[in-house]
């Protein structure tokens, strides 16, 4: 079982600009048109849970773009938009009991994304990978990926690839 993160980041470790947006992500050159491994990685999970400002950015981006289940956190959401009824599900609660209640349904291998998300299973010690991929530009301000927490979590580096000569991904497991 893990809770794995795959996630970019400028270099100054911004995830969004200010008001959430990500357009600086979709200006990087790829002239093979490469997912730059996330197609494998997404093999490897069972489902994908994501915060309902993730969500509503993912939803904007016309075609739903995910196959496997996802799980949206929120405590005001009450619907999802009719043609994902089959395929997103909203979770309410405390990400301890959250966790339990898919794992108990048989996911056993989750995707975290968004940043409160990300830092909420942070803070209670709930994320086993994180792959995190650096985008060659300072934004010098935005939403980061890592907040202040009270507690210090040890992880070791697995794995770097270096794609188009511009994007760094490095793969991190935690220590056990």
């Amino acid at each position: 079982m893990a809770n794995i993160v795959y996630i970019a980041t400028s270099l100054d470790g911004y995830i969004a600009r200010k008001d959430g947006n990500i357009d600086w992500l979709m200006e990087i050159p790829n002239p093979d048109k490469s997912d730059y491994g996330f197609s494998t990685f997404m093999k490897r999970i069972d489902g994908i849970i994501m915060g309902r400002k993730t969500f509503d950015l993912v939803v904007d981006f016309g075609s739903w773009p995910y196959s496997k289940p996802v799980f949206v956190l929120s405590s005001t959401m009450t619907r999802i938009p009719e043609n994902l009824n089959a395929k997103v599900q909203i979770m309410k609660g405390g990400v301890k009991e959250i966790i339990e209640s898919l794992y108990n349904k048989g996911f056993k291998n989750l995707y975290i994304d968004g940043g409160k998300t990300i830092q909420s299973f942070l803070k209670e010690d709930l994320i086993d990978e994180l792959i995190i991929t650096r985008v060659p530009i300072i934004l010098g301000s935005g939403i980061p990926l890592f907040d202040e927490m009270d507690l210090e979590i040890g992880f070791e580096h697995v794995q770097t690839e270096v794609f188009n000569n511009a994007l760094v991904k490095s793969r991190y497991t935690k220590k056990k």
